[in-house]
């Protein structure tokens, strides 16, 4: 399949008052574009005085007997308007043991939220140890993101473990912790570069190439042909012997005969231009593996309170959050599916192809990350969205001849679960859970998975 992988181109109760005259204003930490490109908001967070004389109601906060938590976090503040959080400090190996929590004010209702809990997920969404892409000096670590909406205020606390007795010390938080507010802007980024990627005078970042094209945009665009033309917003579904004859055609006829009878119809997929990718974010270029052997399924841990015409902001800003804030190359994972089922391009590289992505660290080599966008640690996913993962899973599998309901060997490349170098067994769709060791895809997804393997498998037509 070697032209298949071939490279393309080159908590309280909320608060109805409105904020006093004196409420403060923060400052952009990056110099952002207009707002149709999106822009992130990086403030530092500051130590905040004892429980006793902190506000009260936020629940999980206070301090039990003997020595008080550390505890950082940042005053009700006005800000630019934003639609997801996260927060993220400097050392990518350091872990965070505390509890981490926010409340913003709606733009449209200048209400605020009650305290809401953000997901400490300690960069097991990631790139593998040894890879390019983690020591590029500019990853860091960082919460999962929380998807909150339109907003235009914001308050954080930031509380470490207490000690598990009064003989052991509370824990510390990790150096250089800041808030990212990011702002997902439009849909269709306006052409030319925001200046977090650009290059030496005179270079060809942001140059426009055709109407509405950057050459990056015609860079990620160009991965997907010839399933799509240049410029697409979506690729088109196919069914199981269209998908088999696109597949074939794509490879330059080195699909193999055993892999053909086995790819399930190809599902309708909205590319990164037809989610508003802005492609000048990203590293240039792309990054394969040898094959795709197995699907690692996750939860966004971006919260569920998002409506389906809001995914491709959710998806804007993850990708910016995994970029701008978290220092990695483009966003982590392969493909997103949202509640309603419709299926997203995520990492640039060609959705056909065995793409190096960042989203179960240890084992991204040969592999394949879906997030279903939202959290479901104790909700139920939209069958929906479990449908589209078998869909998804029943066709890319197929690509590489994987059969959904097998077990297949991956190598460990380091990680809190396995040594580096270790031989793993794992599901041919597994959880992000069986990788490392977390809560992700949340306990009511993951248990969706064995009837998403049989379904899957079913659609590629196994016996």
């Amino acid at each position: 399949m070697r032209g298949f992988l071939a490279s393309s181109i080159g908590v309280a109760t909320a608060a109805v008052l409105a904020l006093p005259v004196a409420f403060p204003t923060a400052a952009l930490a990056e110099s952002a574009p207009a707002a149709p490109a999106g822009s992130t908001q990086s403030l530092p967070l500051v130590p905040l005085g004892p429980a006793a004389t902190r506000a009260p109601g936020v629940p999980g906060m206070s301090a039990s007997p003997g020595v008080l938590p550390e505890t950082q976090g940042l005053p009700a503040r006005e800000v630019k308007t934003f639609s997801m959080v996260g927060v993220v400090w400097d050392d990518v190996t350091t872990q965070l043991h505390g509890k981490v929590q926010v409340r913003t004010r709606s733009a449209k209702t200048a209400t605020w939220s009650d305290w809401q809990d953000v997901e400490t997920h300690n960069s097991e969404h990631a790139a593998d140890p040894d890879a390019v892409e983690r020591g590029s000096g500019r990853v860091r670590g960082a919460t999962a993101p929380l998807w909150v909406g339109e907003s235009d205020g914001v308050e954080v606390r930031v509380q470490a473990e207490p000690g598990a007795s009064s003989h052991r010390a509370p824990s510390r938080l990790p150096a250089g912790m800041r808030i990212e507010l990011v702002d997902p802007g439009a849909e269709t980024p306006a052409t030319g570069s925001d200046g977090k990627n650009s290059g030496p005078e005179g270079d060809d970042k942001g140059e426009v190439v055709a109407p509405g094209m950057t050459m990056e945009m015609a860079e990620s665009s160009s991965a997907n042909i010839p399933h799509a033309e240049l410029g697409a917003d979506e690729i088109t579904e196919l069914n199981k012997a269209d998908s088999t004859a696109d597949a074939v055609f794509a490879s330059d006829g080195e699909l193999s005969a055993a892999a053909a009878p086995y790819i399930g119809p190809r599902p309708r997929i909205v590319t990164r231009k037809g989610w508003g990718a802005d492609e000048s974010l990203r590293e240039s270029g792309f990054v394969y593996t040898s094959t795709v052997k197995a699907a690692f399924v996750h939860h966004s841990a971006s919260g569920n309170n998002y409506a389906c015409k809001d995914a491709p902001a959710v998806l804007r800003s993850l990708y910016r959050y995994h970029v701008v804030s978290s220092g990695w190359r483009d966003i982590g994972y392969n493909f997103a599916v949202d509640k309603c089922g419709t299926v997203y391009e995520g990492r640039a590289g060609g959705v056909s192809k065995a793409v190096l992505g960042a989203h179960t660290m240890g084992f991204n080599t040969n592999s394949m990350g879906v997030a279903v966008l939202g959290t479901y640690t104790s909700t139920n996913p939209p069958a929906a969205a479990v449908d589209a993962v078998a869909r998804l899973t029943a066709w890319k599998l197929g690509l590489f001849n994987r059969d959904p309901r097998a077990k297949t060997t991956l190598v460990s490349g380091g990680g809190n679960r396995y040594p580096k170098g270790r031989n793993v067994a794992m599901n041919v769709i597994s959880g992000h859970r069986d990788g490392f060791a977390t809560a992700c895809p949340g306990a009511k997804l993951y248990g969706k998975l064995p009837t998403t393997r049989t379904s899957s498998a079913k659609l590629q037509g196994r016996p």
